[in-house]
């Protein structure tokens, strides 16, 4: 009975591994983008694709995914996703133009969107709910919010003292290495209940949210007025109602949308939309403003994250506690705060900018800020589901999370760039000038996300008394 329940500990090691390693993936190129354009000659327009390619790809297929380890075997599926995302790393590193690194990328995508709701719902169904699962869920969350602080910093250490081909082919060892242990740590579970799986739903949101990022990211070059930027938004928006529709008539529906009678779980996906519109195209903002205006190199970069990473790692078990003395959402509500203010406090980014002055100041308000909103989001996004829903819950909030990241990123890089005028390069202050904007509307949108939390989550359904163990996490 005691080694069982070691070996249980372990498997929660070998889960929150694959989960660091996939989502530090979504931050670690953003140090080594300059060096990428550079040697495999992207355009400006094309180059954030490296980092949404994978986004979409992981987000408009993780209910599909979270469906079929419910369906084929949670274990399968995990193994099957460290298969995908480990050679998807490997092409990725050897990859030799644009077009090959935008398609490996959108590959490793396939492998997180397999790989991280089998291995939610192997963390839900291997522990039980009350104590056992939320220190579960409480180390989950806070590997979210520190992989992607230190994505940033490794992704800067490996480029500059290696190339910025090793930000992929360091996911290798330690995929391998996952995949050894996966037959040895976890136990095979399913829901026998579930009998398909609704591939074509997959397709249609993935298809409709590709679309929507290509006009958003093009409509500045092709005219906002354009027929062409119009043609785009509305194919988007036909293909993501037919996936509405779709889904309304399907019998076991990718997305059941039943599943948004629970209004916590809800409020947490809003949360966790909002949550990673912000962060990933704020880490991708500032990234560019060290390198392009403040001409720091990309282990300069990545050092400079380390206040980000620290902080996070300081704070997470703070908030840890925190969710279990006060609940999930007054957690929430400061984490969204903190978000705010450090985005907020970014929008006096200069030209003449210092670390010191500019920048540090905020990252240590981020660093707090991101495990309170990681963690209580998690906790809440699993808030009153049964345990048959468990991969449709926890595909859900990555969902949101990922879409708002490739959203943000095609967004605040529109904002940003908004005032470049095509053809040229722009000044550094021209520059200073478009990352201010794309600051200032992150902060709005933070600041809508403190206002999801103070109305829309219901304190209730995540009882603090829930969770008397996080204490030890």
């Amino acid at each position: 009975m005691v080694a069982a329940n070691k070996t249980k500990w372990y498997a929660l090691g070998l889960l929150c591994m694959t989960q660091f390693l996939v989502v530090l993936d979504i931050a670690i190129v953003n140090v080594a983008l300059p060096s990428i354009q550079s040697d495999l000659h992207f355009s400006q327009e094309n180059l954030q694709w490296v980092i949404s390619a994978y986004a979409l790809v992981f987000g408009g297929f993780l209910l599909l995914g979270g469906r079929m380890a419910d369906l084929l075997g949670r274990r399968r599926l995990f193994f099957i996703g460290l298969i995908l995302f480990t050679l998807g790393s490997l092409l990725c590193g050897l990859a030799w133009s644009e077009g090959s690194l935008i398609a490996f990328r959108a590959f490793q995508g396939l492998g997180a969107a397999t790989i991280s709701p089998a291995a939610l719902s192997i963390l839900t169904t291997t522990f039980s709910e009350g104590r056992e699962r939320n220190i579960a869920l409480g180390a989950w969350g806070a590997v979210g919010g520190v992989g992607a602080a230190a994505g940033v910093l490794l992704g800067g250490v490996l480029t500059d003292l290696l190339n910025w081909s090793w930000i992929f082919f360091v996911n290798v060892p330690v995929g391998l290495a996952a995949l050894a242990l996966t037959p040895v740590l976890l136990v095979e579970s399913r829901d026998e209940k579930t009998k398909s799986f609704d591939a074509l739903g997959a397709i249609l949101v993935t298809s409709g949210l590709v679309i929507l990022v290509l006009g958003i990211t093009k409509g500045h070059d092709w005219g906002w007025g354009s027929g062409r930027t119009i043609g785009v938004f509305v194919v988007s928006v036909l293909l993501l109602a037919a996936f509405l529709a779709w889904e309304a008539r399907h019998h076991e529906p990718l997305m059941p949308l039943s599943i948004f009678r629970l209004q916590t779980l809800t409020a947490a996906n809003i949360a966790g939309l909002i949550l990673g519109t912000a962060l990933f195209a704020m880490f991708l903002m500032l990234t560019l403003y060290m390198q392009q205006v403040l001409g720091f190199s990309p282990l300069r970069t990545g050092v400079a994250y380390l206040a980000v990473a620290g902080t996070a790692i300081i704070w997470a078990n703070v908030a840890a506690q925190v969710v279990n003395r006060v609940g999930v959402k007054p957690a929430l509500i400061f984490g969204m705060a903190m978000m705010t203010m450090g985005l907020l406090y970014f929008t006096r980014v200069s030209v003449g900018g210092s670390y010191l002055g500019d920048l540090l100041p905020g990252f240590l308000i981020i660093g707090c800020g991101m495990p309170f909103c990681f963690i209580p989001i998690t906790i809440a996004s699993l808030a009153g589901t049964k345990p048959e829903e468990a991969g449709l819950a926890s595909g859900l909030i990555n969902t949101s999370q990922q879409i708002g990241g490739a959203l943000g990123i095609a967004v605040l890089s529109t904002v940003a760039t908004a005032g470049f005028i095509v053809g040229q390069r722009p000044s550094p202050e021209q520059l200073t000038h478009g990352f201010q904007n794309a600051f200032w509307v992150g902060a709005a949108v933070c600041a809508l996300g403190v206002l999801v939390s103070v109305f829309l989550v219901r304190g209730r359904d995540v009882a603090p008394q829930l969770s008397p163990a996080i204490e030890a996490a």
